[in-house]
């Protein structure tokens, strides 16, 4: 049965590092995992060191413009041209599959054809034993119910009690859209001494479950500067060390 694992949090939190080693550990553990980015901004390719030609969003416009011309290949419904074209896109990878959602919808509307998609995504994903998204930072894929299929929710945070109340407003609104995570859990980032048992009461506090706290790494932070793929990183590094121990509570 597929686990299914989303990443949220505000954007700056480190979101995305950790979905990079989240997925570096699981593909130690296996290689049939999916990789989903569906943060506008679709930085995980570039972390995970995979180039990205097409995304759904760039199918999404052709049909768009398929439609238009009345130019849909003879014989296929519209969904039938979706569903092949994601299969063409996906990147296959040393140990994970990708696909990248891309930038949000232009004018129009698109209600029918993103309905579609939730569902051959969600088709997709039950041939894999894991999937992992990567979510637009804030709530609006809440809103929007693209995680409502998901087993766990990690909420990455800082260290700040303003970005462990994110994490507390997406249990409440998950709460309130009736959105059932099987799991909610808080992972806080670039934690030190100094702020370790601060950020522990606050959790605590406000009711969160706090499921891991990575360190600050000046060899992630040079990796990010000169966007060295985070993929990468040295097997021994002290925040990939910590994921992987995440990462066993989780699978």
């Amino acid at each position: 049965m597929t686990k299914i694992i989303a990443i949220s949090g505000k954007g700056g939190t480190g979101k995305t590092m950790f979905s990079t080693l989240l997925v570096k550990a699981i593909s130690q553990k296996t290689n049939n995992l999916l990789v989903i980015d569906a943060d506008p901004d679709s930085n995980l390719p570039e972390t995970l060191g995979e180039p990205v030609e097409t995304t759904i969003g760039d199918i999404r416009e052709e049909l768009k413009e398929l439609t238009q011309k009345d130019n849909i290949p003879s014989g296929m419904s519209k969904q039938d041209y979706l569903k092949s074209r994601i299969f063409e896109i996906v990147v296959e990878a040393d140990g994970f599959d990708l696909l990248v959602m891309g930038r949000p919808e232009g004018s129009g509307c698109y209600c029918s054809v993103n309905s579609w998609l939730r569902q051959i995504i969600d088709n997709f994903s039950k041939d894999y034993d894991y999937v992992v998204i990567d979510t637009e930072a804030g709530l609006e894929h809440l809103s929007r119910r693209t995680t409502k299929n998901v087993d766990t929710m990690i909420v990455v945070s800082d260290a700040s009690k303003r970005g462990l109340g994110t994490a507390k407003r997406i249990k409440k609104l998950a709460n309130e859209l009736e959105i059932k995570f099987k799991d909610i859990f808080v992972v806080a980032n670039k934690i030190n001494e100094e702020n370790k048992s601060i950020v522990e009461n606050n959790a605590n506090e406000l009711g969160l479950n706090l499921i891991g706290k990575l360190p600050f790494n000046n060899e992630i932070a040079q990796y990010d500067l000169v966007g060295k793929p985070l993929f990468n990183i040295n097997e021994n590094n002290e925040v990939f060390l910590e994921v992987k121990k995440i990462t066993d509570k989780l699978i």
